[in-house]
This record gives C-alpha cells, sequence and structure tokens, in this order.
C-alpha cells in the first residue's frame, strides 16, 4: 500500500478522533490515539494528555513514552509547569525553552526535571470546548527552538476535536443514566399501582385507603415502598399486611 500524503495522514487523525460513537469507547485508549497522532503529525518528539479531576486537579491520562509519562506524573506532584499554566489560563503555551533561565524561574521544579528527560522546548494546547477546558495537551521537542505556527494550530486542532469527543461520551453516559433511572422510576410506579390494586381487593376498600395502609405499612417497618409492593405481588409479603385496621 501506498505511504499515505500528509493531507491524507491528517484527515485519518480527524476522522480517528472524531469517531467516538461506539459502544465499547475507551477515553483513555482515545487519548493516547492523540498523542501518537501529535507526535507523528506536529514533528515534536513526545506528547502527554492530563484531564482535570473533579476538584480541579489534573490527572495524567496519556503519554508516548516513559519519560514523558514520569515527567507528568513529577509536574502533577509539585503542581507546577506548562499543562498547570495552561489549564489554569485556559490559553495555550507557546515558545518555551525549557533550558532558558526563564523557564527555571517560571517552573522551578518542572524545568530542570525536564531538560534532565532530554526536553529542551513545549508547547502546551487546552482540551477546551468554548470556555470549558478539562484538560491539557504536552508537545515535547528534545531540541530547541518553538513549534512552528502551522503545527501548533493542527496540534490544537487535534485536541479541541479530542475534546468534543470526551465531552460527547460523557453526556452519553449521563443521558443513560439518567434514562436508566427514569426507566426504574416508571417501573416502580407501575409495580406500586399493582400491589395498590391488589391490597384494595384484599382488603375490600377504595384504591386510596389501600395505599396510604401500603405506605404505612413501609414506613412502620423501614422498608422501601417499592421493595413491599413487589413483595405483594410475588406473594412474599407478611401476612400482617393484609389485616384490615380499623380507624
Amino acid at each position: 500500500m501506498a505511504e499515505l500524503s500528509r493531507e491524507e495522514q491528517v484527515a485519518v487523525a480527524f476522522v480517528d478522533l472524531a469517531d467516538t460513537l461506539v459502544q465499547d469507547f475507551d477515553v483513555i485508549g482515545f487519548l493516547y490515539t492523540l498523542a501518537e497522532h501529535c507526535v507523528h503529525l506536529l514533528d515534536v518528539t513526545a506528547a502527554g494528555v492530563l484531564l482535570a479531576a473533579p476538584g480541579g486537579w489534573l490527572v495524567d491520562v496519556a503519554a508516548t513514552d516513559e519519560r514523558t509519562r514520569r515527567l507528568e506524573m513529577h509536574s502533577i506532584e509539585v503542581e507546577e509547569g506548562p499543562c498547570w499554566d495552561c489549564f489554569r489560563s485556559k490559553a495555550q503555551i507557546s515558545d518555551v525553552s525549557l533550558t532558558a533561565p526563564g523557564a527555571r524561574v517560571r517552573w522551578p521544579r518542572f524545568a530542570p526535571r525536564a531538560v534532565e528527560a532530554g526536553f529542551a522546548s513545549v508547547a502546551t494546547c487546552p482540551l477546551r470546548l468554548h470556555d470549558q477546558v478539562i484538560g491539557a495537551l504536552d508537545l515535547f521537542l528534545d531540541r530547541p527552538g518553538p513549534l512552528n505556527a502551522p503545527h501548533l494550530r493542527l496540534g490544537q486542532a487535534l485536541a479541541d476535536t479530542a475534546t468534543i469527543g470526551v465531552l460527547q461520551q460523557r453526556a452519553v453516559r449521563e443521558r443513560m443514566t439518567v434514562n436508566t433511572q427514569l426507566q426504574s422510576a416508571l417501573d416502580s410506579r407501575v409495580i406500586v399501582e399493582q400491589a395498590k390494586g391488589y391490597l384494595a381487593h384484599r382488603l375490600n376498600t377504595g384504591a386510596e385507603q389501600a395505599f396510604t395502609h401500603l405506605r404505612r405499612y413501609a414506613r412502620s417497618h423501614h422498608m422501601r415502598l417499592t421493595e413491599l409492593a413487589r413483595q405483594v405481588m410475588e406473594g412474599t409479603a407478611h401476612p400482617a399486611l393484609f389485616e384490615r385496621r380499623g380507624r
């Protein structure tokens, strides 16, 4: 098979990052794909992806090699570095020489560790959609000099596309949770109505009185109403429930 042109490679990358509507979607594998495409397309040495956890902490979720993973973990531990600045400012971090004195002033613990790992410069793109930032994409180079502007723009476009995929999957899971809860509520309502009707027949009383009796019994015996209703319909409820009480 002939080697793909750069335009075709870029197209493949965006198709990969847009293909998130699958049943077994794996967000970690998805973000590894993002990092690998960045190394392949942007002429960078390594890439790492961090996601925001509840409470505003960053978590390393993907890195293209072990030294990058260790560096990202160090950045999280010391709470400094390009990923933190990018996440907090919601803006790109670009054209940073890790060997320059300014980098050691800006990131006194991160910059020396990055140089020790073999990196000379870094750029970072926020994982963002409008004003929402869910993480950061670090792009490391082992040579001095900034990432060129077209590559930085492509990196941001890839990060933006990945963000849409992650947020879309979160929304799908939330909708599934809501739909599951709604279906559970509807199922519970049906079983309670059935038990209410059955109990009204057994007690020879009206539906409202039967429902009141059912609720009182559940409360006095510390039971969930739905569970008591299910016992009624399965024939496992305690015989005392079917004793008609005087007013």
